[in-house]
């Protein structure tokens, strides 16, 4: 149950029983957004509030920008699910998760209007303040489970929230339309360097040297995220030089190794 708000920009709450604890004494380390994927804010938190779902969140925020809060943020909300990130196998307990209405790719996927986005703007800027969450760890539903999500996705305006102060992003690299890439079942050098450069800014791939599947929806992961001009999984050079910029931004002691 929620006694009161966490953050001063809720306007409603509507406790949802599914939670627990955060395991082995984690505290919020990552700020996970998501979309809900439904028609309506109102039948996401219907959703996130049934036991029979057995998902949840921390907080919702509707088209109009309104914010609900479903579980506290002490507390361990349902929705991460299976997922990794930096060697993190238990999302859920490291994460605070936002979810942001919208009907997502299989209903068209409507551009976020601007009075949303401000309101996760607001959100996000006091949830990091207070739990001191690194801007490289404000992160996508995909980035931390990218053969099973999709989402925000690439019409999520991850540019105007690092405008604001929110998350870690470089400018992306152009897209040269004569440069197609390399995909699905490459093998050398030039793959085993991009996984090397994933894995060590957190994603959960392994550098073989082989483009396989899993590699193949990570890159897509990454590009919804830090290059939505084109989404196909495939490493071509502003796919590559744009996670060498944005690898090149990080502090050092943040990178894995």
């Amino acid at each position: 149950m929620i006694e009161r708000p966490d953050s001063p920009v809720v306007g409603a709450l509507h406790p949802s029983a599914n939670f627990g604890e955060r395991k082995g004494g984690a505290i919020p380390s990552i700020l996970l957004l998501h979309y809900t994927g439904v028609e309506s804010a109102a039948k996401a938190i219907s959703w996130l509030s049934d036991p029979v779902s057995e998902v949840s969140c921390h907080y919702v925020v509707d088209e109009a920008g309104f914010v609900t809060q479903m579980v506290a943020e002490a507390k361990r909300a349902w929705h991460a699910g299976a997922g990794a990130w930096a060697g993190d196998t238990d999302i859920n307990s490291s994460s605070i998760g936002i979810e942001i209405q919208n009907v997502g790719h299989a209903a068209g996927y409507p551009p976020f209007p601007d009075r949303q986005i401000a309101a996760v703007i607001a959100l996000c800027r006091d949830i990091v303040a207070r739990h001191h969450i690194r801007a490289e760890r404000v992160l996508a539903h995909s980035d931390v489970a990218p053969s099973r999500k999709i989402d925000p996705g690439e019409r999520f305006p991850w540019a105007t929230l690092a405008a604001a102060g929110i998350g870690h992003w470089v400018p992306p690299a152009p897209v040269r339309a004569d440069d197609t890439g390399v995909g699905l079942g490459t093998s050398g050098p030039f793959v085993a360097e991009m996984q090397t450069m994933l894995r060590n800014y957190g994603y959960a791939v392994m550098p073989s040297g082989h483009l396989d599947t899993a590699t193949e929806f990570v890159i897509t992961a990454f590009q919804r995220h830090f290059r939505p001009a084109r989404v196909d999984g495939r490493i071509d050079q502003s796919t590559f030089a744009t996670l060498q910029a944005l690898s090149a931004a990080l502090p050092a002691e943040t990178m894995i190794t």
